[in-house]
């Protein structure tokens, strides 16, 4: 299978957005782009979380419904959460209604809010992570990367849960940390010129 498709447009694209118009516009609008705003950081990381042993399309299709529940992902309203709340949430057919899943995101609230506290946002830790160094693959990209392997241990040993490596490198690709567009995609340079105009938050 190739590793890029011709979009309506013409244009050159990674292949695994081809299946669905809103994919393609996630994939030209969003993915790869570099992120520094706290509440973004959060969402994605959670949803992510949310997205083990299911696809990424099942995540997008409900993420304005994830939105509402977790009131937009303000970390620090989550953080108030309590047992109410994820009985409301498990009732909650537009999300995944996973019990580990819903308290992994309460929990992750509790330990953004420590974690903006000692680095002065979220933003300032999670690009100390940047894979500037990771090479690109033409054949394929990984799912996991000695970066994730690190971005994990750390995320687990402050308490975060719902991190593995698959996931933080999923988070690090959606969030611009790396670069993963195809070194052909129409929107690899595209995203290649923002990451070097980037600058990445300092605590």
């Amino acid at each position: 299978m190739s590793n890029l498709f011709e979009g309506p447009d013409g244009q050159s694209r990674c292949s695994w957005c081809a299946s669905h118009p809103d994919y393609i516009r996630y994939h030209d609008e969003e993915w790869g782009y570099p992120v520094s705003e706290d509440q973004r950081l959060f969402e994605k990381i959670c949803l992510e979380g949310f997205q083990s042993g299911l696809s990424w399309w099942t995540i997008l299709q409900k993420r304005d419904n994830f939105r509402a529940a977790f009131e937009g992902f303000a970390f620090h309203k989550v953080a108030a959460f309590g047992q109410a709340d994820i009985e409301r949430l498990l009732q909650d057919k537009g999300i995944v209604r996973h019990r580990g899943k819903i308290a992994a995101t309460i929990n992750n609230a509790a330990r953004a809010i420590e974690m903006q506290q000692e680095f002065g946002s979220l933003a300032a830790f999670f690009w100390t992570y940047e894979g500037r160094e990771e090479a690109r693959h033409i054949e394929g990209v990984p799912s996991v990367t000695e970066i994730s392997k690190r971005l994990s241990k750390d995320l687990k040993k402050r308490g975060w849960n719902f991190v593995g490596p698959t996931t933080c490198y999923a988070f690090m690709q959606a969030m611009g940390l790396v670069n993963d567009h195809h070194p052909d995609c129409a929107h690899h340079a595209k995203v290649e010129a923002e990451r070097a105009a980037f600058t990445p938050p300092v605590k």
